[in-house]
């Protein structure tokens, strides 16, 4: 391309770098899967969660850390598998041929820089029930034995290394690929205002193309970004609750009220998100970003793997909350979900129908730019309500996992019935050996991974919401300043 045609396609405006620039693209690219690979050996069920070498880290030796982590015996080898890559491959593959063949609804985008739109198909909903329906006619039929539930827990390690992959490979793509983005073109290809650096590190963790797609054969075109947002990563952060959920049965022989909470909660927020899957096309992942490896990773890697920690842990120390904890969790939960639902809503109504009466009420003010800003309601409130109701739900999500923390005895000599208590703290799990799951020193301390979730959460908000400013200052100019005046709190009044 041309130097001429390539600044034909560059964006008018563009900004500077985010992220910690390219040494945090970097850091974060390569860490972050670390974070994931530690979330998984150092809370298991072979020796604890966290495993108990680390309570006493002055005796900290490599090989038992290995042990107590159940390292591969093969070493890193052991961290993939043809075979496992070649079923989560598969699982993509039923994603897409779902999207194509089921009816959807049919969508605008917003307008583009380059002017006119984009088209969408939506199912999302529909597609996430079709397999939810197939896995539970292979539950009713097979009972917890169901291969599906035994492939996600006994290759769990091997499911990270394999999606990992394919957001690598996905980001790496899209990157090559988009420099063959040409000025005029038919496919209202553009690239996004931050992902042209000229800093290859970074520009493939921001992204480069704003909506990547590509044409498969028999399935037609798909929207890579789209796809990801919503459907492999969000419908398998589902499937992995659901698989623990079979594996704390298979173990106890019961199902506990936290980890049914925590279930139904995720559950609830998952179909919700696909139920609205239109409202995607209003998001900054859809309209700004580019599609890299940050949006590859956070979608298919980081959402299912780190958000679904808590009922990988209840699945082995089953934690009973009683009458009150079920309610003081559902309090929590019903709160947060209605900030958070209500106020997506009030937005959503008045970007798309302003005269629906549910909503034509509200004050906003005008901007140059011509669009509107609401000043009233839930955006009155603050400049961002619905990441204060997201938060606060995070916390129904850690609350059931209690003051986390376990210990696993092999070969306990006290046999015990399935689910039977052991000295009113533990319990005797099933399977070939008999094991002894009790809390012991470990009792607090697994609470840095069960609530790692609403911590990390708490810091992607923040980031975000000064993503969005920054955003709507280039957007804005001298309107958003004013606006700032008129809704002074950016997401929790009186505190920030």
């Amino acid at each position: 391309m041309s130097k001429s045609a390539r600044k034909s396609v560059l964006p008018a405006k563009t900004h500077g770098y985010e992220f910690g620039g390219p040494l945090g693209a970097f850091a974060t690219s390569f860490g972050l899967p670390i974070v994931c690979y530690a979330g998984a050996l150092l809370c298991n069920d072979v020796s604890g969660c966290p495993i108990p070498s680390t309570l006493h880290p002055r005796s900290l030796t490599l090989a038992e850390l290995k042990k107590e982590a159940g390292w591969p015996q093969d070493g890193l080898k052991g961290l993939a598998s043809f075979r496992v890559t070649g079923y989560v491959l598969a699982y993509y593959l039923v994603s897409l041929v779902l999207q194509a063949a089921l009816p959807g609804l049919v969508v605008q985008g917003v307008q583009l820089r380059s002017g006119g739109r984009l088209e969408y198909k939506f199912n999302a909903f529909s597609s996430a029930v079709s397999v939810v329906i197939i896995a539970a006619i292979g539950t009713y039929l097979q009972g917890p034995d169901f291969p599906l539930w035994t492939f996600i827990w006994d290759n769990y390690v091997q499911l990270i290394t394999a999606n990992l992959g394919i957001a690598f490979f996905l980001a790496t793509f899209v990157y090559y690929r988009s420099f063959s983005v040409k000025a005029g073109n038919k496919h209202k290809r553009e690239l996004a205002a931050g992902g042209h650096s000229g800093n290859i590190m970074y520009d493939w963790f921001i992204g480069r193309e704003l909506n990547p797609r590509i044409t498969i054969p028999v399935i037609g075109t798909i929207d890579i970004k789209a796809f990801c947002e919503l459907r492999p990563g969000m419908l398998g952060w589902l499937l992995l609750d659901l698989a623990f959920v079979v594996h704390q049965y298979k173990l106890y022989g019961f199902v506990s009220d936290s980890i049914v909470l925590i279930t139904l909660f995720q559950g609830l927020y998952i179909f919700d998100a696909l139920w609205m899957e239109p409202a995607i096309l209003s998001t900054m992942d859809i309209t700004t970003d580019g599609f890299g490896f940050m949006l590859a990773f956070g979608d298919l890697v980081w959402l299912p793997l780190i958000y679904s920690l808590q009922a990988r842990y209840l699945a082995v120390y089953p934690v009973q909350l009683g009458f009150f904890g079920i309610a003081g969790v559902l309090a929590v939960q019903g709160f947060g979900y209605w900030i958070f639902r209500s106020s997506n809503n009030e937005k959503n109504r008045f970007r798309t129908n302003p005269s629906d009466p549910r909503i034509a009420h509200l004050q906003y003010m005008k901007t140059k730019s011509g669009s509107k800003l609401l000043t009233s309601g839930w955006w009155g409130f603050s400049r961002h309500p619905n990441y204060l109701g997201d938060w606060i739900m995070a916390w129904s999500y850690c609350l059931p996992t209690g003051i986390a923390g376990y210990v696993i005895k092999h070969g306990s000599p006290v046999l015990l019935s399935n689910g039977d208590m052991v000295d009113g703290e533990g319990f005797i799990s099933g399977g070939p050996v008999k094991q002894q799951v009790l809390q012991g020193k470990a009792r607090g301390w697994g609470m840095i991974i069960t609530y790692f979730y609403v911590l990390y959460f708490a810091v992607l908000l923040i980031h975000r919401e000064m993503r969005d400013e920054e955003a709507c200052k280039r957007k804005y100019g001298q309107d958003w300043e004013e606006y700032k005046k008129k809704v002074r709190w950016r997401i929790l009044p009186g505190i920030y």
